[in-house]
């Protein structure tokens, strides 16, 4: 698993270009949104990856769970904040989420790991 967590983010960035070049419209219609919602305002930008990395948790994306991780990190984020986040996600998604709570593990030792 470690290594498929790797192999996600040596293939993420080529895979975001092949997604704007294919679909430019989704690629600048979810960008912009993005990037709207998750800048500073009541909620920190801490705040709202860490919100983001839970909801993903419950919906079992695995790409989300990695992104999110590696932007709470650089948000400022703690290790164990984001753990605890974990727990309030399996608390809300039950047993899917719990399945999935490794590939927070894995994505923060690959990232902590890089950097």
């Amino acid at each position: 698993m470690a290594s498929e967590t790797a192999a996600f983010f040596e293939r993420w960035n080529t895979d975001q270009q092949r997604l704007k070049e294919c679909t430019p419209d989704i690629a600048r219609a979810f960008g912009g949104m993005f990037t709207a919602m998750m800048k500073e305002g009541a909620l920190t930008v801490r705040e709202k990856e860490l919100i983001a990395l839970g909801i993903g948790l419950v919906a079992r994306c695995i790409p989300c769970i990695n992104l999110h991780v590696e932007k709470c990190l650089k948000a400022g984020a703690s290790r164990d904040q984001i753990l605890e986040v974990a727990g309030v996600a399996v608390m809300m998604g039950g047993g899917p989420s719990f399945t999935h709570v490794p590939e927070i593990i894995q994505a923060l030792d690959h990232l902590e790991a890089s950097s």
